[in-house]
């Protein structure tokens, strides 16, 4: 070895050495490594960069033997992977501040979706009808923590972001960033949607006095070890960190002033929320002395409260506490307008306000001048900020330049009080005193009469700062100006007496144009607006917008007068199309325009005054009108669908109102036949159309329906299906998978949603409601609780492609589509019962009991008939069964279990054994009429020693009597007791 290398050796062997980074999959080979590694000072890779990792990993997709990606598999590496990911957030105690700086939206999201999981959320129930008061601590804590992640993400999204660019060798991550970007805008676009059912969960949440508990490494541990054991340990409050109802509540109402503030900006009303929010946050962080889980900005807050109270009114000025921004707010609210002039005058020397302030306090001002009043307190104001400016070196604004064309003499005295107040000689710098002498010199200098000039020159504050030279010759300036001024000379108007200027009156026309809807007034606004200016006046209000399906063909108008007519009476009418008549009328007067000279767009008119009178029909029935559709309307919207496509726009909303009118009209017949193939191919909604008015025509004969319902069933997998995609790190491992809508379907499942409750055809109803039942047992697979409906033997009863279905959207799909068809007929049997079952099969019980009673009640005029053996079936009152003894109510239980084909005896005495049942017990003795039954009520009790409801039993039996009754008089009492306790469950459950 050399010298040279030796000393190279020896000086690198005596540096400290860096440890390497521990790799994410030592802590799968490790169980206490994890533990460990957060312990130390400064871990390295710290705890959000591990979560990333073991999402990535877990998330990571696997390629079957055919080199398929497919969805990561379900496996314990994958499970442990989710498992330590969650234990790392719980050492961070689910500081959602940590996890937002160091976790992008969609890992975080792909976190707490795993909480709620792990957490025993019920899956495919809405959170909002979900009672937080009944879940287990850890279960409701994760519901509440999610939500409030939700909320603080849509208002952190509305903050605005620098764009960085990226540089040369960054060029290769554009795609991904493209891709992160995209699923970032998608849950922000459905936590969006959902941010009215986040603010119920957490607004429930605020009314729970008792104390929560969230996962900590410690539970999670016994989570993976044994599910149960871990729940009920968490259950009776042994387990789990310990947060108290203060803690937590303080923190909810912080979130949720936040989103309300947000939210203020469209509806004052959100701010007085907002404020009540963080007033209860304020008076809450004061009962602790030291928060230990409250993670919140004390300043943002205060900002937050100060605001809410400016933009509420709800500021007092005498509030010692208050900013200068809350007390300047204040003085305008209540019209004190002296103190705000002296506020002002008095931060010529403080500096505390900032100049924008002062600046958009005077122009809040100058608009009210115009609309009339407060002349003088502008001036003042003007005043004010003029010193202010000067003694910052400031460029005098053009308003004060205008101010000095014509002043009084109490201006010109208050311009040198306020000059006088804001310079204090004692401290003032000799800077402060220089600029001041500058301004008073400006003064005299834009001063035209002699006599104002005099005031100034006159003034103890001017003889103090300019020396007697510096004096003399500014008034023998003044002097020589004085002479030579001419008289005759027209004076400058003041700036509030300068004449409008044509752009002035082009503004007029144009505030004109936006607020006008009549047809002939909106032509002559443009005839004479053109006559003024050559410009695209269509781009004049941001709200006026055309389907993209017409901009083309509108904007390739050569006359730039007509352009901009039909544009506007298109968009204008587009944007008021719930005011019919208006739109009629806009639309009629663009028909008429277009007819002259364009065959392609009078077509677009006709098919937008069609989507409008089908509109206008469908509302009229929506309010309660079953007048059917003249002849002509249905001719039209066949010629509609009949249309040959010759380069013509076509918006596909017009097809789907069209598809939905005839499906709603019962014209099954014509769309399955009459429809051109070109048209079903182009347009979705008349594809989807076609499949369903095919399979309800051939309702209810299985064997023929299923050969044209196994097409439907595609297209609505294929809608509910999800693709999965992944992104490649530099490195060229595969990282964070994403799932998306797939592609393969006709439209996107909320698209297919909305063109549902367009719907209201109760056999159409009825055909979709059958398909996701049938879909969501698939997906479910769970033989026991399955969900029941008509027509079920028609659909496929396997599915080629499990792993592609989006299973929580199929499960949110069947709960959507029957809760819109029931707001359409509350008394329909059969979604009643299908409603009641999925309440059961989500273990909400008392939700599935009322809608099983109201199934009963709609078809027995509330009880007062025996209900049909074919809607209370066995496994109807099996499920009723069930609910009760959940419920706790035993005796309930017994009662129904007479109510079986064959009397289940088994479960009546066991339910009668129960001695913690919340239902009123011996009141229900009066509806047993099975003599079994009433002899081991009479055992049961007289084994306990209950003497008094031991005499029940025999009563029931005496009312007998002492004799063998007929069987048609004991099937007579059977019914009238029957009837008499259907009656009080309802009243109990309804």
């Amino acid at each position: 070895m050399s010298a040279e290398a030796a000393d190279r050796v020896a000086v690198s062997g005596s540096r400290p050495s860096t440890p390497p980074q521990t790799s994410w999959f030592e802590f799968l080979l490790d169980e206490m490594l994890l533990e460990n590694h957060l312990q130390k000072s400064h871990p390295d890779p710290v705890p959000v960069q591990l979560v990333i990792q073991f999402l990535e990993q877990a998330a990571k997709p696997s390629v079957n033997e055919q080199n398929q990606v497919q969805p990561p598999a379900d496996n314990r590496r994958n499970r442990t992977l989710k498992l330590l990911a969650l234990k790392v957030a719980a050492h961070l105690k689910w500081d959602l501040d940590v996890l937002e700086k160091g976790l992008t939206i969609p890992v975080l999201n792909m976190l707490l979706n795993e909480l709620l999981c792990v957490s025993k959320v019920p899956p495919g129930v809405k959170h909002v009808d979900l009672d937080l008061s009944t879940l287990p601590p850890t279960t409701a804590m994760a519901v509440i923590i999610y939500n409030r992640w939700a909320i603080r993400t849509i208002v952190l999204s509305s903050f605005p972001e620098k764009q960085t660019k990226p540089g040369p060798h960054q060029m290769n991550m554009l795609n991904v960033v493209q891709q992160e970007k995209e699923l970032t805008e998608n849950i922000l676009s459905v936590l969006k949607e959902q941010a009215a059912d986040s603010i119920m969960v957490l607004e429930g949440s605020l009314g729970l006095k008792k104390d929560f508990y969230i996962h900590t490494l410690r539970t999670l541990d016994l989570l993976a070890a044994d599910p149960s054991t871990a729940n009920g340990e968490t259950e009776s409050s042994t387990a789990g960190l310990r947060i108290s109802a203060d803690e937590l509540h303080c923190q909810v109402h912080y979130d949720l002033g936040g989103i309300f503030f947000q939210q203020g900006c469209s509806d004052q009303l959100a701010y007085e929320k907002a404020r009540e929010h963080f007033q209860q946050t304020r008076e809450l962080l004061l009962k602790f002395d030291l928060t230990l889980h409250v993670h919140l900005d004390e300043k943002r807050l205060a900002g937050y409260w100060n605001a809410c109270r400016a933009l509420t009114g709800a500021l007092d000025p005498s509030d010692t506490q208050l900013n200068p921004y809350g007390q300047i707010n204040s003085l305008i609210r209540t019209h004190n307008y002296q103190a705000l002039v002296e506020a002002f005058i008095k931060d010529n020397v403080s500096l505390s306000l900032p100049n924008h302030l002062r600046q958009s306090v005077l122009r809040e001002f100058l608009h009210k001048v115009q609309q009339g009043g407060l002349d003088e307190v502008c001036h003042k104001l003007c005043v004010c900020n003029a010193v202010r400016d000067a003694l910052q070196g400031e460029v005098l604004s053009v308003r004060f330049h205008q101010l000095l064309h014509k002043p009084r003499k109490h201006v010109v005295d208050f311009m040198l009080e306020v000059c006088t107040r804001s310079l204090d000689k004692d401290r003032s710098s000799e800077t402060s005193k220089r600029k001041m002498v500058i301004f008073l010199k400006t003064l005299c200098e834009s001063l035209a009469e002699p006599h104002l000039v005099f005031v100034v020159t006159a003034h103890k504050l001017f003889t103090e700062l300019l020396k007697e030279e510096d004096r003399k010759i500014l008034v023998e300036q003044m002097r020589k100006r004085s002479a030579t001024v001419n008289l005759c000379a027209k004076p400058l108007p003041s700036f509030y007496d300068i004449p409008a200027a044509a752009s002035v009156n082009i503004g007029q026309l144009e505030q004109q144009l936006i607020l006008c809807l009549d047809a002939r007034r909106i032509r002559q606004i443009l005839i004479e607006l053109h006559s003024m200016a050559e410009r695209p006046f269509w781009r004049v209000n941001n709200k006026w917008e055309v389907p993209p399906d017409y901009i083309n063909v509108i904007l390739n108008i050569k006359d730039n007068l007509t352009k901009d007519l039909v544009y506007i009476l298109m968009a204008k009418g587009l944007h008021c199309i719930t005011d019919f008549a208006h739109t009629r009328q806009l639309f009629s007067a663009c028909l008429e325009l277009v007819t002259e000279f364009s065959p392609k767009l009078r077509q677009v008119m006709l098919n937008e005054m069609l989507l409008l009178e089908v509109r206008a029909h469908e509302t009229g029935v929506a309010e309660g009108s079953n007048v059917r559709p003249p002849p002509d309307l249905v001719s039209r919207v066949r010629g509609y669908l009949e249309m040959r496509i010759h380069d013509l726009p076509l918006r596909q909303i017009v097809g789907e109102e069209c598809v939905a009118f005839m499906l709603n009209w019962r014209e099954n017949e014509y769309l399955t036949l009459q429809v051109p193939q070109q048209l079903v191919m182009n347009n979705p909604y008349i594809k989807l159309g076609q499949l369903l008015a095919s399979t309800c025509k051939e309702l209810p004969g299985p064997k023929e329906s299923r050969r044209t319902a196994k097409e439907l069933w595609e297209v609505v997998v294929q809608i509910c299906s999800v693709s999965n995609q992944h992104k490649r790190n530099s490195d060229g491992r595969v990282s964070l998978i994403k799932q998306r809508e797939s592609s393969m379907g006709i439209l996107q499942r909320s698209r297919f949603i909305t063109f549902i409750k367009k719907l209201r055809e109760p056999l159409v109803l009825t055909t979709l409601i059958s398909l996701f039942v049938r879909f969501h047992s698939i997906v479910r697979d769970d033989i026991v609780n399955e969900v029941t409906a008509e027509y079920l033997a028609i659909w496929p009863s396997t599915l080629a492609n499990m792993q592609a279905v989006d299973v929580e959207a199929v499960a949110v799909t069947v709960k959507e589509l029957v809760t819109y068809a029931l707001t359409l007929n509350p008394n329909n049997q059969s979604w009643l019962i299908t409603q009641a079952d999925i309440y059961f099969v989500t273990n909400q019980y008392s939700a599935a009991l009322h809608f099983y009673l109201q199934a009963g009640a709609v078809c027995s005029d509330f009880f007062t008939k025996a209900v049909a053996p074919d809607v209370y079936t066995d496994q109807v009152l099996k499920r009723m069964i069930k609910c009760c003894s959940m419920l706790n109510c035993h005796t309930q239980v017994a009662v129904l279990c007479q109510f079986l084909r064959e009397v289940d005896y088994m479960t009546a005495f066991k339910a009668l054994q129960e001695q913690n049942s919340h239902d009123a017990m011996d009141s229900f003795y009066d509806y047993i009429w099975d003599v079994t039954i009433l002899e081991y009520l009479t055992h049961i009790h007289h084994k306990r020693g209950e003497s008094e409801k031991r005499q029940i039993a025999p009563n029931r039996q005496n009312l007998r009597g002492g004799f063998p009754n007929p069987e048609e008089v004991l099937q007579l009492a059977a019914q009238k007791r029957k009837k008499k306790f259907l009656q009080a469950m309802a009243k109990l459950y309804f």
